[in-house]
């Protein structure tokens, strides 16, 4: 990246960050509430919190225990199990509870029934994941994928989204009109312990040569989890009730900028010796060689074949909420700071491509392209 193109690339993005900040800083809630979290202690219930505490809401905690007991002293925490060991939440009353931790339905819907007589609105965080076809655009009217034995209570790839379907069904149930049913696709930012949106910026401050995948049109779709946690407690505070998918709008990035925006990231924070260089391969020579969409190279799926629309999921209906996505720039220059503050071992990425593997892919792909077109004719 030329020095110019590099500063002009800096400055678009303090404005944009300036300009989401102004639009989208937490304000004092009309009406503070008390709310009860299911979960709380780690990535999206982080945001979540914070932001809750600031709009002066009063929030209790209701989990295990296990997770960054350290953070947030000042909410109320009860101990329990969502496997049916609820006794520390009966005869309590809170305006609305997030539940950011319901996996199985069994469990929502104990605490969805428990909790109804006491309880003005409870809002479910699900996923895109829930939608049965991703061959096709998607809005919240949607079929959601089914499962041939909905008492099957593993959570893995192939249930995970059904899972979450059959969850929502169970909060509706327990509270008619009364639930509000979020549908993030990838969510990303600091604290994101899985590293797959990660990978990007912390491969680039890696420095040298970097394996971009497909084309940089290709699209994306993610939401950075301040965002969603925006988005959470808007719709407690002005009730709205429904199903909303929540995610950067169709088209609105793509993994050329995602890449883009790492390597600017890279630069101005890690300082690598040997700055990043992105060479794109396609899509049909990754596969040839065996690296796959999402896991060796994240957040990226080539929109072919069964996942022709894996991007195309509709978010018209919460933009008409309010909904507001930051900047890609500011997402991924915010979580290469969270990243380059980890402890040592927290660094080594736990997703992406191996770097000696990406080195071979990348030698292939040029002994590959340098070949001359066979003769025809």
């Amino acid at each position: 990246m030329k020095r110019r193109t590099f500063l002009q690339a800096a400055a678009a993005a303090v404005g944009a960050q300036a300009s989401w900040t102004a639009a989208y800083a937490a304000q004092p809630a009309t009406r503070p509430m008390k709310i009860l979290v299911l979960g709380g202690t780690s990535f999206i219930g982080i945001p979540m919190t914070e932001l809750a505490l600031e709009r002066g809401h009063t929030l209790t905690f209701f989990n295990r225990g296990r997770t960054n007991n350290e953070l947030f002293p000042q909410v109320e925490r009860l101990r329990g199990d969502r496997d049916g060991q609820l006794d520390a939440l009966k005869g309590r009353k809170w305006d609305a509870v997030i539940d950011n931790s319901g996996y199985v339905p069994r469990h929502v819907r104990l605490s969805a029934e428990l909790l109804a007589p006491n309880v003005g609105q409870y809002l479910f965080v699900s996923s895109i994941s829930a939608y049965a076809d991703f061959s096709v655009p998607r809005s919240e009217d949607s079929p959601v994928a089914k499962m041939a034995d909905e008492n099957v209570e593993k959570v893995d790839g192939a249930s995970y989204g059904p899972l979450k379907a059959l969850s929502e069904q169970a909060a509706e149930r327990a509270m008619p009109g009364r639930t509000t049913v979020l549908r993030p696709g990838l969510i990303v930012g600091p604290h994101d312990n899985t590293d797959r949106f990660t990978y990007w910026p912390a491969r680039a401050a890696r420095g040298g040569e970097l394996l971009a995948p497909g084309t940089p049109a290709d699209r994306i779709q993610v939401i950075d989890a301040r965002d969603l946690a925006a988005f959470t407690l808007d719709a407690l505070e002005r009730h709205h009730f429904g199903i909303f998918n929540v995610i950067s709008p169709p088209g609105a990035f793509t993994i050329g900028k995602l890449v883009e925006d790492s390597v600017a990231a890279a630069i101005a924070l890690a300082k690598p010796s040997d700055p990043p260089r992105p060479t794109w391969v396609p899509a049909t020579f990754l596969a040839e060689q065996k690296v796959a969409p999402w896991s060796d190279m994240p957040v990226w799926i080539p929109e072919q074949g069964e996942e022709a629309a894996s991007a195309g999921t509709s978010v018209q209906r919460a933009l008409d909420k309010g909904l507001k996505i930051r900047p890609l720039a500011n997402t991924v220059r915010d979580t290469l700071a969270w990243h380059l503050r980890r402890p040592a071992a927290q660094q080594k990425l736990t997703t992406g491509i191996d770097p000696e593997r990406e080195r071979q892919v990348l030698a292939a792909w040029k002994t590959a392209s340098a070949r001359p077109a066979a003769a025809t004719g």
